[in-house]
């Protein structure tokens, strides 16, 4: 595994585990990324590598430690699903936002962040209820939608894909309508197609996703005189 594992302190005392990955090259900012409800596998890291290889230093929390230390899993079956989806719905809001928070702190300004699915819809809110970030990409958050009246800290965008069968689009369709501050993105793809390596890539959708992002870094950080 690239990187390195550490420790980091929540607000409420907790230690959990973080993928920390430096950049290649010259540092750009830092970045978060949050992850899917599979924990920090194999293809988290690999997003991880792709966006330190831009010049992102890499924060990636175990964000179900809360739950079952170190939880990960390779497997989208069923019931790695639904043990995923239990632990997020057992971590609840508060701490998800309480570790992000941790992650954001611990790392030098500009600081940004992206996630996919889950991490997707706790980029977005974190983005709208935690000071200190600079910009915010979400990947097919399926919360997202129901967020529409609440409003970004800083600059945010977010990408769904229209053959998404778990984020049904008069949702993204009323975010998009409510969300005039927000860059919202559809793309012909269905759900999960940044995740390389599997049956839900689409490589079209995933590099002008992966493009919009990191423009919309690049312009943040100089907005901001980084």
């Amino acid at each position: 595994m690239s990187g390195t594992v550490i420790e980091l302190t929540s607000g409420d005392g907790f230690r959990f585990g973080a993928l920390h990955m430096p950049a290649e090259g010259a540092r750009k900012g830092g970045l978060v990324l949050v992850q899917e409800i599979f924990g920090v596998n194999s293809y988290m890291v690999e997003a991880c590598e792709r966006f330190a290889a831009e010049g992102y230093e890499l924060i990636a929390p175990s964000m179900f430690d809360r739950q079952k230390k170190g939880f990960v899993t390779e497997s989208h079956s069923p019931e790695a699903i639904a043990e995923g989806v239990g632990y997020a719905r057992a971590n609840g809001l508060e701490n998800a936002m309480a570790d992000i928070s941790a992650c954001i702190t611990s790392l030098e300004a500009p600081v940004f962040i992206t996630g996919f699915c889950y991490g997707g819809s706790m980029a977005y809110l974190a983005a709208c209820q935690l000071e200190g970030l600079s910009a915010a990409s979400g990947y097919y958050g399926g919360f997202v939608p129901a967020y529409k009246d609440s409003a970004p800290k800083c600059p945010a965008m977010v990408h769904f894909g229209r053959q998404d069968a778990h984020i049904p689009m008069e949702g993204v369709e009323a975010f998009a309508a409510t969300r005039h501050d927000v860059q919202t993105h559809v793309y012909d793809a269905g759900h999960g197609f940044a995740r390389r390596g599997t049956d839900d890539f689409n490589a079209e959708a995933d590099a002008l996703a992966f493009k919009r992002t990191l423009d919309l870094f690049n312009q943040a950080a100089a907005d901001a005189g980084f």
